[in-house]
């Protein structure tokens, strides 16, 4: 029987939070692991493993964006981590029984209201010439 995870390497446009979330749970179904995704678990994981991503920064100094100077074993390594992390919160969303998708997308629109946009207006910009 082939593995449904086979296809999964090959890079994928748009992958959704949803399709994370039903193949994690499927993932996890198989081998008998629901028992042990409890919230609090899966919080204790994804903390963990938040550990792990922190210790690739840990001496590094400031990073520039796009990573330069970075090796393309070092890149993997990151892109492992994150994806780490990603997976137990899109898990520990699903477990809790909450869309992540759209809780993030109504945080932006609160970070939004919380935050607005200062425009200056052209006297003000002046005074900084």
């Amino acid at each position: 029987m082939e593995n449904s995870y086979d296809s999964i390497g090959s890079k994928s446009k748009d992958v959704s939070l949803k399709d994370l979330s039903i193949r994690l749970a499927e993932f996890a179904q198989v081998r008998g692991w629901d028992e042990y995704h409890s919230p609090r678990n899966l919080l204790l994981a994804l903390v963990g493993e938040v550990g792990e991503l922190s210790e690739i920064f840990q001496w590094k100094g400031e990073v520039g964006k796009g990573l330069p100077n970075w090796s393309a074993d070092e890149k993997e390594h990151l892109e492992d981590e994150l994806s780490d992390v990603l997976l137990y919160l899109v898990r520990l969303a699903d477990v809790c029984g909450l869309d992540l998708g759209q809780a993030a997308l109504t945080k932006i629109i609160k970070n939004a209201r919380k935050y607005p946009v200062v425009v200056m207006n052209q006297k003000s910009k002046s005074t900084y010439n």
